[in-house]
């Protein structure tokens, strides 16, 4: 599996109840299906669980979850004047 981060990753945030930080990486999956994998987690109460781009399994118990924010995926511009 390659370490490169994909072009066209989705930003994930993840709020976990009582505890002040919030989990924040770039997975590779379409905003749909992540989408469609916390509806599956919370309507079974079975844990979450998500990769990074990197390969990192992330795994959150379902109700423990406080909310969660994804981003579409974004290009990664290179040189000078990128905005």
């Amino acid at each position: 599996m390659s370490t490169k981060k994909s072009d066209k990753a989705s930003q994930v945030r993840i709020s976990i109840t009582h505890v002040s930080s919030e989990l924040s990486f770039e997975c590779p999956m379409a905003p749909e299906a992540i989408k469609a994998a916390v509806t599956a987690a919370l309507s079974s109460a079975t844990p979450l669980v998500l990769s990074d781009v990197r390969g990192h399994e992330v795994i959150v118990p379902a109700e423990k979850i406080g909310y969660v924010e994804i981003g579409q995926p974004t290009e990664r511009r290179v040189g000078f004047g990128a905005n």
